[in-house]
């Protein structure tokens, strides 16, 4: 078959099979339900936002978990209907896109990067906001290292206005690794969103297969629902990515659209990782026992040899438990000797890592 003959069959298969997505937008991960997934979860972070409304008395919230626990689409959830019914004013930045708090606030005030300083844009912010404000920040495990001190949830702490600050984190870890000033003053009420289980997260596709497929896949869910459960840390995107890719390709294997759309998002977690998350891995995917001392050795060979600063390594082992929650390593606790020790296990394919370090760093 020539090249040509293969676009014109695939495109005729494509277009067939897309007649039956009705709605596209549910296989966004910025989708929100209309009614999304009731959690215990979600009570204490309503009862913390009520309160501020009813007082203007903040109450920080530090809200942890792995990736695909539904922490942002629960918060965003929130955010709409106390913003629409009780007035509360939201502001939000993911600290992903924007991961200093210079770049944070710029972002916020619409301004380019560069002419201010941050107490310049941090007094603007103030000015444009002198009534309560929940300012959400997620991925805040995600500020970069250059920001060490994490100015702007200093700021918020101390800031006379009692703005409160909604914090979203994939590192269980992220509150130890703040400077005690910023800690004190913060105080923030942590709240931890557990993994989805089996039968939420087929709860889950079972409403996004209803909107957005015209004829759901219903015999395929539950196998979905334990595929994601079992291998993926039960990342609920994974789950319906793996629905999407059926909706187009309804003959397909399930494992194996299941294998395809999780590749997709390691890819993409790969490719969002720092500097410094990128090149542990690299070093544990190329240590022989992967033994997480001999892990930190090969870090600190490697640092050097890029002219980069390594962590020290309480830093780095914190780095470890965000990789861990995140999905990309299994952290195992051996015994070698009379001694136990952790062994690093990665659980993607080496090769994916290979294609992001190379496109980084030739």
């Amino acid at each position: 078959m020539h090249i040509q003959d293969y676009i014109d069959k695939r495109a005729i298969q494509l277009t067939k099979t897309s007649r039956q997505i009705k709605d596209a937008n549910v296989f966004d991960f910025n989708y929100i339900p209309q009614q999304p997934l009731m959690r215990q979860e979600a009570k204490p972070l309503i009862d913390a936002l009520l309160r501020y409304a009813t007082t203007g008395i903040a109450n920080h919230l530090l809200i942890s978990g792995s990736r695909g626990s539904g922490k942002t689409l629960m918060v965003k959830y929130i955010s709409k209907l106390l913003q629409n019914d009780h007035g509360l004013r939201f502001v939000y930045a993911n600290c992903r896109e924007h991961n200093t708090s210079f770049k944070i606030l710029a972002n916020l005030l619409g301004v380019r990067p560069r002419g201010y300083s941050l107490d310049e844009l941090w007094q603007r912010f103030c000015d444009g906001h002198t009534g309560p404000l929940v300012l959400v920040l997620d991925e805040v495990d995600l500020i970069s290292d250059k920001d060490r001190t994490r100015q702007i949830l200093y700021l918020i702490s101390r800031s006379p206005r009692n703005y409160m600050a909604v914090l979203l984190s994939n590192d269980p870890h992220f509150l130890s690794s703040l400077d005690e000033s910023t800690r004190s003053t913060l105080q923030p009420e942590l709240i931890h969103f557990r993994d989805y289980d089996a039968e939420e997260i087929h709860g889950i596709l079972t409403d996004r297969a209803r909107s957005g497929i015209v004829r759901p896949p219903k015999r395929t869910l539950p196998q979905i629902a334990a595929l994601t459960t079992k291998h993926t840390n039960s990342d609920v995107r994974v789950a319906i990515k793996t629905l999407y890719y059926l909706a187009l390709e309804p003959r397909s294997d399930v494992r194996e659209m299941f294998e395809k759309a999780r590749r997709d998002i390691v890819r993409e977690m790969l490719s969002g990782l720092n500097d410094r998350n990128l090149m542990i891995l690299k070093v544990a995917a190329s240590t022989e026992m992967q033994f997480v001392k001999d892990v930190y050795g090969a870090y600190r060979r490697l640092s050097q040899q890029l002219r980069e600063e390594p962590h020290s390594y309480v830093y780095f082992y914190s780095n470890l438990s965000y990789l861990q929650s995140v999905g990309l390593i299994l952290l195992l606790s051996t015994k070698v000797g009379r001694t136990y020790t952790n062994q690093i296990q990665l659980l993607f394919a080496a090769e994916l890592l290979d294609a992001i370090w190379n496109a980084r760093y030739g």
